[in-house]
Order: structure tokens, then C-alpha cells, then sequence
């Protein structure tokens, strides 16, 4: 299965500190995906018409799965919810809401959080956060409706390790 994961900060893709969040992204997905996985990998500024067009070329190469991790707040960089929406054909709130009532129990400004996911063809898009343990929180309860997901859009049914 392809995956494409994209990390979006000014501060990363320039160079000033490690992407852990990318690593992160891969590592929970190794682990609860029984399918082989290609990652897809990219880095970018907090850039809207960048990340527009990473998202549409992550979704023209194959990708069952596209994960965006950072941009999600409410500063004025933060542009990854717009950008996703820009290139959705169906947007699935659900995710975010979820997302953001599983953080805000540990860390009361999670509802600041603007992610959504939706549908391009045959790719679900799902932003996440941007800090590592909030992806490891995240991103394991929302396996079932991803793999639900993929198999609607895009015709297969990913194994989980679940």
C-alpha cells in the first residue's frame, strides 16, 4: 500500500530543527497496518499553493492514504486545513472532530486544532497534528475508519494489526 506523508513547517523544511513528526507518522502506521507500505515522503514550508499541489500529485501516484502532519492551528502560517479542503471532492469532518475530543481530555487547547480529512479520487487525505505524541494519541483510534475508508474509495480493504 502507498502512503504519502507530508510534514508542513517553515522551521523543518528549512533546516533549523529535526522533522520528528513524518518519522512518528510512519512508525505508528508500521505498526497497526498488517500491509507492506511505500511511503511517499514530503517536506514543505507552511506554503497553501505548495501544499495544494503535493497533496494532488501525492493522489495522481496512488497513494490509498495521504497524512499531513503540522499547519493546523490557528497562527497565520497554518494553512494545511485550507490547503486540504482546496483539493477535497468530499470532506469527512469526523476525523477532526474525533482528533480533536481525543486530545482535548490530555490538553485543553487541542480544540484549537482546525484538521479535517476528506476525499480526492481515490485517496483519503487526513491531517494530523503536528507534535509526535499527539500522533501517537491520534492516529491509532481512527485506523478502523481509515481502513473503512480506503476500502470505500479505493476499492481494497488494508489489514490492520489490531
Amino acid at each position: 500500500m502507498k502512503i504519502g506523508r507530508v510534514t508542513l513547517s517553515d522551521r523543518a523544511s528549512g533546516g533549523i530543527y529535526e522533522d520528528k513528526s513524518g518519522p512518528e507518522i510512519e512508525r505508528v502506521l508500521r505498526e497497526l497496518f498488517a500491509e507492506e507500505i511505500e511511503f511517499e515522503r514530503v517536506l514543505l514550508p507552511d506554503e497553501e499553493k505548495q501544499i495544494e499541489t503535493a497533496l494532488k500529485h501525492l493522489c495522481t501516484v496512488g497513494c490509498a492514504l495521504v497524512v499531513t502532519t503540522g499547519g493546523t492551528g490557528p497562527a497565520a502560517r497554518d494553512v494545511t486545513p485550507e490547503a486540504t479542503r482546496a483539493v477535497l471532492e468530499k470532506e469527512l469532518p469526523g476525523f477532526g472532530e474525533t482528533m480533536r475530543a481525543i486530545s482535548f481530555a490530555k490538553v485543553p487547547t487541542a480544540i484549537l486544532s482546525r484538521a479535517t480529512a476528506g476525499v480526492r479520487g481515490k485517496t483519503l487525505i487526513v491531517n494530523l497534528p503536528g507534535n509526535p505524541k499527539a500522533i501517537a494519541e491520534c492516529l491509532p483510534p481512527l485506523l478502523p475508519a481509515i481502513a473503512e475508508a480506503i476500502d470505500h474509495i479505493a476499492g481494497f480493504r488494508p489489514k490492520l494489526k489490531l
